[in-house]
């Protein structure tokens, strides 16, 4: 699992986590574990992140356990490179969704997953599932906090807006006609 899961976080926030990140601050320099652990429970209601394993990457690219959960969620804090907050917290079937995606592979059919990012999360292309950066094409969104589905099966999401500049007010689908298309919807 750590190999993958590093491979994960380095995707989702396109840039890679590190403790050395917060280093760049000498002020501030390299987070505590009680600090890492409370960005990430940020991420998901604090019963759902109580009971989560938190992990987080080390400055060598190893996924270190600050503490093992118990309710089959993983939540992982922010990582201060990025532009944005995005901490995050899954359920299993959530982390093999991404592994499929990470893999270039299809995601197993029905297994639905869930994740929270409930301080919010990092801008991303909207339309790309690898985008790493702003282009003219790749239909680039802003979000705040917000919770995902994904997994489901097709049809479920054609009840959702799909377009490229979605309204990120309300619910919508990401990467929509992909297999890794998701569903994403705000929360306040």
């Amino acid at each position: 699992m750590n190999s993958w899961l590093r491979v994960i976080w380095v995707l989702l926030v396109l840039l890679p986590f590190t403790t050395s990140a917060y280093a760049a601050d000498a002020k501030k320099g390299p987070p505590t574990d009680k600090q890492m652990i409370d960005s990430a429970m940020s991420a998901a209601p604090a019963k759902v992140s109580k009971g989560a394993t938190i992990v987080a990457m080390e400055a060598d690219g190893k996924m270190r356990t600050l503490r093992q959960g118990t309710n089959g969620f993983t939540c992982m804090p922010d990582n201060p490179a990025t532009p944005g907050p995005d901490p995050m917290c899954m359920d299993k079937n959530s982390m093999e969704w991404v592994h499929a995606w990470v893999a270039h592979k299809q995601p197993v059919p029905g297994k639905v997953g869930f994740m929270y990012m409930l301080a919010g999360g990092t801008d991303a292309s909207n339309t790309d599932p690898y985008a790493a950066k702003p282009e003219p094409n790749n239909h680039w969104v802003k979000t705040g906090p917000h919770i995902m589905i994904v997994g489901a099966d097709a049809s479920f999401y054609d009840s959702y807006p799909k377009g490229a500049n979605p309204d990120t007010s309300m619910p919508y689908v990401m990467w929509a006609g992909t297999p890794y298309q998701h569903l994403m919807a705000p929360v306040k």
